[in-house]
């Protein structure tokens, strides 16, 4: 070992000889500290980058994918709750064609298409139909598993069997079970876009043909009615809208909390569709068609055979004589104006709203009602018509409550940072005594190890030399005290000595190099 790391060993040895109880103590949870961090710093830095191997995964599928990583001995962590797996980056596409190549996942895939690739040749009219529907099933499932908070979802398609000897066929139905994530619901929009996803596509459904129903039992859209479960909360979102423009509306003119808006919307979700045909006459038009027809007859009659008289009896008319006939006839075809017009009523229609608006007495005294009636009736877009009702009254606000919530907050908010100054100011003060502690048992250790290199200097004993005897007073029987102060003569080589021995404790590394170079007979 080399003299340099030997001589560091040697006085980091000493000095640690010289620390007490307390030092020590520090000096041991000072180094734990450090070999601590340095093992979370090597094994973080040891760890892997890992990357989402597959996520949403079914239990069986997991399960499965798990004991293929382990078989092959990858290193792999599983998050959340068991349906996602990660693994390092450097082998996650080695692995997942590895893993798809073993046909997982399996139950993810949910059939689809991929089962009409299973089907054999000799597969009968019903299993190919059977086999069609449930890959239908199985692509929609999939496609809707893809929105965001859909965590799984079932398809079940109703398709009516084609057949020549019936005239009228049943419309094809679906219903759509949804499983949400937790924490997370679907909205309006949601379902109408699963609603018109399968509708569109299975040929000749209609979206009122689709009921979707959620985890919990609720209907958000039933066959035949549409969305109804989504009726309330349209409902809801209308009158919401219109309350919250009318509350900015207010909100500058009274002041941010000196006014309530309550909305009541009755909403019409019937849908209904309307004919009329109608027909006017062309004016100053040619007619589209016409036809004309004369009819002429002349000539002379016959004997007349006499008319039946009483019991059957013949009577002569008389003498025969001649006749002429004549007819016309003509036929016009006028055109004619002919408008057809086709309504249909989109469910939503608003049947009557009421707005109420409650002002603060004192924020509201110097304002006009009927001026602020008829803002909120624009705003709200009031019908009379329909028999919609605006109210604006102006009361008295109880405002403890809001006050004492308002103190609780600030009083909370001080208490929050009053508890974070503290804990700054203690950990600072903790920080400081302990940065403060070994800092002098660092001098401390440094003065120590310096004293101890020293050699003590001999100065030899001190002799006490009697008085003599003539300055002796026979009467005083005691002896002369010795001189208050024993001057030892300074000793140049021992100066030397003890400042050579200071500067070798001081500057190491300086002596060591200058010995070196004194004994290899290039001094430096």
């Amino acid at each position: 070992m080399p003299a340099q790391i030997t001589g560091a060993l040697g006085r980091l040895t000493e000095a640690v000889k010289q620390f007490n109880v307390a030092q020590r103590t520090l000096a041991i949870l000072a180094v734990a500290v450090l070999v601590l961090g340095l093992v979370a710093f090597s094994s973080w830095a040891s760890k892997p980058t890992m990357s989402p191997l597959f996520a949403n995964l079914s239990a069986t599928d997991a399960s499965a994918i798990v004991d293929h990583l382990q078989s092959e001995g990858v290193t792999y962590e599983l998050t959340d709750g068991g349906s996602t797996i990660l693994v390092p980056n450097e082998q996650l596409y080695p692995m997942r064609l590895a893993v798809a190549s073993a046909g997982l996942p399996a139950s993810s895939d949910g059939g689809g298409y991929t089962l009409l690739d299973e089907m054999g040749m000799t597969s009968s009219e019903f299993q190919q139909q059977v086999t069609y529907q449930r890959a239908l099933e199985g692509e929609l499932a999939k496609t809707i598993g893809a929105l965001n908070g859909v965590e799984a979802a079932t398809v079940r398609l109703a398709l009516p069997e084609e057949s020549v000897f019936v005239s009228e066929t049943a419309d094809p139905t679906a219903s759509v079970f949804v499983k949400t994530r937790p924490g997370s619901s679907l909205g309006n929009d949601q379902v109408q876009a699963i609603v018109h996803l399968v509708s569109a596509g299975i040929e000749g459904m209609q979206p009122t043909d689709v009921a979707v129903i959620d985890a919990e039992g609720t209907v958000l859209s039933a066959v035949g009615a549409g969305a109804t479960g989504l009726n309330e909360g349209r409902t809801s979102d209308y009158e919401q809208r219109v309350a919250a423009g009318i509350q900015a509306m207010l909100d500058p003119v009274v002041g941010a909390g000196n006014a309530v808006v309550t909305v009541n919307a009755d909403l019409d979700y019937d849908q209904s569709q309307r004919t009329t045909e109608t027909y006017t006459a062309g004016e100053n038009l040619p007619p589209s068609s016409s036809s004309r027809t004369t009819e002429q007859y002349t000539g002379s009659g016959g004997a007349a055979a006499g008319v039946l008289g009483p019991d059957n009896i013949a009577v002569p008319s008389g003498e025969a004589g001649t006749g002429e006939y004549s007819k016309e006839s003509e036929t016009l075809n006028n055109p004619l104006n002919r408008v057809v017009e086709e309504v249909v009523a989109a469910p939503g229609s608003v049947r009557r709203q009421s707005v109420s608006v409650v002002l603060s007495q004192e924020a509201g005294a110097g304002l006009n009602l009927a001026d602020v009636e008829a803002m909120v009736a624009a705003a709200a877009g009031m019908d009379a018509a329909r028999g919609d009702v605006v109210e604006v009254t102006r009361m008295s606000f109880d405002t403890t409550t809001a006050e004492a919530a308002q103190a609780a907050i600030a009083a909370a908010e001080e208490a929050d940072a009053a508890a974070a100054t503290q804990a700054l100011i203690r950990n600072g003060v903790i920080a400081g005594a302990i940065l403060l502690a070994v800092v002098l048992a660092l001098v401390t250790a440094a003065r120590r190890s310096r004293r101890a290199r020293r050699e003590a200097i001999d100065l030899g004993a001190l002799e006490l030399e009697a008085a003599p005897a003539a300055e002796l007073d026979p009467a005083d029987d005691v002896l002369a005290l010795p001189p208050a102060a024993v001057e030892v003569p300074n000793d140049p080589i021992q100066t030397k000595r003890e400042d050579l021995v200071a500067l070798a404790a001081e500057q190491p590394d300086e002596v060591a190099n200058a010995l070196r170079g004194w004994l290899s007979g290039s001094p430096r």
